[in-house]
């Protein structure tokens, strides 16, 4: 009886875990023109191989039972190598752990698998708890570097308090996201860090990092927004210095806090930027993504920043364990100028949004920013009326 339940229980999920993977995707169609949904979601927590999930010995597991759960998959760095489309999942178990996976799919929009095990992360001497959101630096230096948020428990905390964290930037690196050598943590003289990313480049000979500095582990604080500042080292890797690249603004996406998301992209008019922000509302935190340029000699300075936000969580995306969010740490653009943007929602699933670097060099330049009063939006509303007067026959049946 226990062999039958045994047999018939693992052929059906089976079945469900190959279906799951080789779902088609499908193109939904833009309305806005700067870039695609896609229907399906690209990993989700049932895309985790069923041998990191179920005992396959029916001696040990006679009734086929989930040994280890899975609650999510999300907020993946990206890359492409041997033209494979790569991500570094942040895959999370029912014990609220997470660690880093690899997926990887042939065209980038579907049929993503996990590779065998899970990433082996080496330890500094100071255990991580928690780890996540990892960024992916493709470097000058040869160097494939992950840059994450580590998570340990506050040693000033109080006694009973069993939630206060300290966050840091975990540094780790790779040539084939195999083997990885751990880096001690980023030092910063401007509080804990969440949201680091490595720029691609030295600058006078130094490291440089996007950083999001801030008084705690949630609240900002006095932080003021996305940072940048330059390191001697990787090895020893060190903040001195931080510049305010974007700084959060009352009553914008990013008015609570705001934080960059992959490593930028060079085009010939700037560094294409992608980042999230959040504001507050009476449901809670919402989380948005937006898009601006800094220049090319000084990626510190935003030279192109449209209003508003560029992708925002809509239908099932807002469902989820912390709903209303969209965030995204990973983005490929290939050498034909293809873009995928691979943004998780609500802290469960991953997707993809496809555009092109002409399309988001477009929207940056030619999208009108955000002049922070409602009379002034209402004018920015009006020059385009105004501008579009010999043109409304196209909108003529």
């Amino acid at each position: 009886m226990k062999e039958d339940i045994f047999e018939s229980r693992l052929e059906k999920v089976k079945k469900k875990h190959r279906k799951v993977i080789n779902k088609p995707n499908k193109a939904l169609f833009s309305e806005n023109g700067i870039y695609t949904r896609y229907k399906y979601p690209v990993i989700t927590r049932n895309h985790v191989p069923l041998h990191w999930r179920f005992d396959l010995n029916k001696e040990t597991n006679p009734y086929f039972m989930e040994r280890i759960g899975f609650n999510a998959a999300f907020n993946a760095g990206a890359i492409k190598l041997n033209d494979k489309y790569l991500m570094v999942v942040r895959t999370e178990g029912n014990d609220r752990k997470s660690f880093f996976a690899v997926a990887e799919s042939d065209n980038g929009i579907d049929g993503f698998k996990f590779w065998d095990k899970p990433i082996t992360l080496p330890q500094t001497n100071e255990f991580d708890t928690n780890v996540y959101d990892m960024r992916l630096t493709q470097h000058d230096d040869g160097w494939i570097y992950g840059v994450f948020c580590t998570e340990r428990k506050d040693p000033d905390a109080p006694d009973g308090d069993t939630s206060s964290a300290v966050a840091a930037a975990g540094i780790a690196r790779t040539k084939d996201l195999v083997e990885w050598e751990r880096l001690p943590d980023l030092i910063s003289t401007t509080g804990q860090q969440r949201n680091v990313v490595l720029f691609p480049h030295l600058i006078d000979g130094k490291y440089a990092f996007y950083t999001r500095p801030q008084d705690g582990f949630i609240d900002t604080g006095k932080g003021g927004g996305i940072g940048f500042g330059l390191s001697e080292t990787i090895e020893n890797a060190e903040v001195k210095e931080e510049v305010i690249v974007d700084a959060k603004t009352y009553h914008t996406i990013y008015e609570v806090k705001n934080g960059l998301g992959p490593a930028p992209i060079k085009t010939e008019h700037g560094w294409l930027q992608l980042a999230h922000g959040v504001r507050n509302t009476a449901a809670g935190l919402r989380y948005t993504l937006y898009v601006f340029m800094t220049d090319l000699e000084k990626p510190w300075i935003v030279t192109h920043k449209p209003n508003g936000h560029f992708i925002s969580p809509l239908k099932d995306e807002r469902v989820g364990d912390v709903s209303n969010v969209v965030f995204a740490n990973g983005w490929i653009a290939d050498e034909d100028g293809k873009v995928f943007i691979y943004y998780a929602s609500s802290d469960t699933r991953m997707h993809v949004a496809t555009t092109t670097i002409d399309q988001l060099v477009d929207y940056c330049l030619n999208t009108p920013e955000d002049k922070l009063h409602s009379h002034l939006s209402v004018e920015t509303i009006n020059e385009l009326i105004d501008k579009n007067k010999d043109f409304m026959g196209l909108l003529n049946d």
